[in-house]
């Protein structure tokens, strides 16, 4: 890691909460009122997140996490995606520093709630989300939007969690890789005010995304439909229909998947894919919504795919 990133994570736990030092450049669009994003979670999502808020809306960022190993990790990966990206012509040296200046991560909570917009990218666990949202609707500012980055869970419960700031809290549910996929889903909660809605849309498409509105219904629009035909692919792989090669040829060779149901599996994660069935199941009491039986062994044995190195494939 270099010492520019090196010095940056030493100085993590003593960011000032107002995060004065962020005045690098205006934004250069419409962003829906946003001056400041806030992003909770460091992982895959938060970061992506704040890489193409600060890359494509030109906003500071605030990368919140309370591990400083995930901040670490993160802050190694975006210098290396940003050097990637130079080297292929994307944009740059100039506009790589301004990224690294945009984002500025921190494990003090509260040096989000001076953010416009703060969105949560954290594990699909309602009692830690709703947690999250109890605090900010008690400590962010008055008109901030609370948005979670949800794939699954009730925008209407979460909602509920921000008390006297219900109308404010929306879902931007952003697809995976976040600087490589244009859809966003965004989801209302029964309490979500169109305002709020309206200055989500305009900030999704500062960020260079194509926004899709969804109801809060369970697994909204994209997961609804993308989980089960995993989920169905998992089942033909355990009753011997066709074996996992085969299973992702058919589906890229004969169906112009970009990559099959399987090895996409072990890319978002097993035990996401999991959480995503059982909301499925659950919430809708409709048994084409079983999990998979091998889905749930293999979250058990900790096989989750990519982020564990084995899952349907060896990583």
């Amino acid at each position: 890691m270099s010492t520019r990133i090196l010095t940056r994570l030493r100085s993590v736990p003593r960011i000032p909460g107002l995060c004065r030092s962020f005045r690098v450049a205006a934004p250069a669009q419409n962003t829906g009122g946003v001056k400041q994003l806030g992003v909770i979670g460091a992982g895959q999502m938060g970061l992506g997140i704040a890489f193409v808020a600060a890359l494509m809306s030109k906003v500071p960022v605030v990368l919140y996490d309370p591990s400083e190993a995930s901040i670490s990790k993160s802050l190694g990966f975006l210098e290396k995606l940003l050097q990637k990206d130079v080297a292929k012509g994307k944009y740059t040296q100039a506009v790589a520093d301004q990224v690294v200046k945009l984002i500025e991560p921190t494990m003090k909570f509260d040096s989000i709630f001076a953010s416009d917009f703060i969105i949560e990218a954290v594990p699909e666990i309602v009692s830690l989300k709703c947690e999250i949202f109890g605090k900010l609707a008690a400590g962010a500012k008055r008109d901030t939007i609370l948005s979670t980055n949800t794939s699954s869970i009730s925008i209407t419960k979460i909602a509920a969690a921000a008390k006297g700031a219900e109308d404010r809290v929306v879902s931007t549910h952003f697809m995976n890789p976040v600087p490589v996929q244009k859809g966003v889903e965004i989801i209302s909660g029964l309490q979500t005010s169109r305002e709020t809605v309206g200055r989500a849309i305009e900030f999704v498409k500062s960020m260079g995304k194509l926004p899709s509105v969804s109801t809060d219904n369970p697994g909204f629009i994209a997961n609804r439909i993308l989980i089960p035909y995993i989920n169905e692919a998992i089942i033909c792989l355990e009753t011997g229909v066709g074996q996992k090669e085969d299973i992702d040829n058919i589906m890229k060779n004969g169906c112009a998947m970009p990559m099959g149901p399987l090895a996409l599996a072990d890319f978002i994660g097993l035990d996401t894919c999991l959480a995503i069935m059982n909301v499925l199941y659950t919430q809708t009491g409709d048994t084409k919504y079983r999990p998979a039986v091998l889905l749930q062994k293999m979250v058990d044995a900790g096989w989750l795919g990519v982020k564990s190195k084995k899952g349907f494939y060896d990583y």
